[in-house]
């Protein structure tokens, strides 16, 4: 008979208290390239157009090093386990966005549009890094305040109201403003606000909730028909409510862009939710059936519609066939390495430049490689919000992160494919790139409660609290 302790518990109570490496450290070199390509950027840009380094560059270089360090401490404070990768990505792109910005402020051609328009000309860099700030904000409260993001879980119906409202907001007469057709936006106190970037986190917080209790359900299928699962009747219901609110959104708000958004985001978590490639299937028949009864009551949809089928036929007649015949140019001009920062034409597409065809500049100036490098880096935060749903320990979590995720790709999809003709025109701003107080605030906040939720997913559970009799136990040999 022999006195030992007992080797496994010691082993669990060492691996308890030294857990999972939280990676601030990566976060903090990467953020550092966030920075300085983007400095970089902004001295090219000024060397190419006025043949001197711009005299706002340590300005700049100052701001935005200053936002990412307020963004890096405290998440390094307070979700000391989230992913090290999503916080400078985004930094990476608004820094770049915020030089596109300013490199479409120096054209000319702009200042003179916008002086014969509105009688004066105003810079959007300045405004937009004011925004990104204000983004930042709200990221910082984000962490601070949702200390557990399955608090969101209590509000299910309230989100599902609150969504509906923002979505409204621009119907309300005196408070809406049409901005190029579309009635996406509401002025108040002489600012723009476009309501429909904040809704689609607000009503990913309803998916979430209203998913994880009828998802079991929604699972069952009455009959197969064609090696499809049909759901039943009855279970239909949230799906044609959906459908039916996309469609309303689009015909009087002549807004492509958010009803495929929250249309298709609601299809993806209810797939991840159910697991049945039936809803899939029933989602993308109800989108083109939509597409077909808008297309008939919606004139804003059937101009953009026209100038996808053949922008040239109709380019010197419709403002829309203008807009994507000069994109199509730009990216055409811009070949595999670009004309380089500063040295391209797609500035003459006007206004529109500072919101989703900011990507034509991207891909006039920085060419097909600069568009690829675009693209994953927006990839790279879908990636890390998918990675992140798998890692969730709760169902909530899992879907939440899942819908924020898949109405970021949404977003860069339509976004992407109006601009290059792949399909038609939506009217939606590139997240982190395109000028627009509203896009900039909204995905900060998005990156926010990703960040958080992953923090909860990758934290290590807490150690077992010791047991004396357990280190003590007798181990008789015979």
């Amino acid at each position: 008979m022999s006195s030992t302790t007992n080797p496994s518990t010691h082993h669990t109570s060492t691996i308890g208290a030294i857990g999972a490496p939280s990676r601030r450290n990566t976060e903090l070199a990467l953020l550092v390239f966030a920075v300085v390509i983007p400095v970089f950027a902004y001295a090219n840009v000024g060397l190419a157009i006025n043949d001197q380094v711009p005299s706002g560059l340590l300005g700049y270089g100052l701001g935005l090093g200053l936002l990412a360090a307020v963004g890096h401490l405290v998440v390094r404070k307070f979700a000391p386990y989230a992913d090290p990768l999503m916080l400078p990505v985004a930094t990476l792109l608004n820094g770049l966005g915020l030089v596109l910005i300013w490199r479409l402020d120096q054209s000319q051609r702009l200042q003179q549009l916008a002086e014969n328009t509105y009688g004066s000309f105003s810079a959007s860099a300045p405004k937009q890094l004011l925004y990104s700030a204000i983004g930042i904000a709200l990221f910082v409260a984000v962490l601070l305040l949702l200390k557990d993001h399955r608090v969101l879980q209590r509000y299910t119906y309230i989100s599902m109201v609150a969504a509906i409202v923002l979505l409204l907001l621009p119907l309300v007469p005196g408070l809406g403003a049409n901005v190029f057709g579309a009635k996406i936006w509401i002025s108040v106190a002489g600012f723009s606000i476009q309501p429909g970037e904040f809704a689609k986190i607000v009503i990913a917080v309803f998916f979430s909730g209203y998913l994880m209790v009828k998802r079991d359900a929604l699972a069952l299928a009455s009959r197969r028909f064609l090696g499809l699962y049909l759901p039943r009747g009855r279970d239909l219901g949230p799906i044609l409510t959906l459908w039916a609110l996309s469609l309303l959104i689009l015909i009087f708000e002549n807004d492509l862009g958010s009803s495929l958004l929250f249309f298709g985001m609601f299809v993806i978590m209810l797939y991840v939710a159910t697991e049945r490639t039936s809803w899939i299937v029933i989602g993308l028949l109800m989108s083109a059936g939509g597409a077909v009864v808008v297309s008939t009551f919606a004139s804003q949809v059937q101009v953009r519609v026209n100038a996808w089928l053949d922008p040239f036929g109709c380019y010197a007649d419709s403002g829309a066939c203008e807009q994507i015949g000069q994109s199509i140019m730009a990216f055409g001009s811009g070949g595999v390495l670009g004309t380089g920062l500063g040295q391209g034409n797609s500035d003459l597409i006007g206004f529109a430049a500072n919101s989703d065809f900011i990507f034509a500049t991207v891909g006039e100036e920085l060419g097909l490689a600069g568009v690829m490098a675009f693209l994953l880096l927006y990839a790279l935060i879908i990636e890390r919000g998918i990675r992140t749903a798998l890692a969730a320990r709760d169902p909530f979590g899992k879907l939440f992160a899942t819908g924020l995720s898949g109405a970021f790709a949404l977003q860069i999809f339509v976004v992407a494919g109006g601009v290059m003709g792949l399909i038609p025109l939506t009217g939606m701003t590139m997240p982190f790139l395109a000028s627009g107080g509203s896009s900039v605030i909204a995905n900060w906040a998005l990156v926010g409660i990703l960040l958080r939720i992953s923090d909860t997913a990758r934290r290590p559970a807490p150690a077992p609290a010791s047991n004396p009799d357990a280190e003590m136990t007798q181990v008789v040999r015979p």
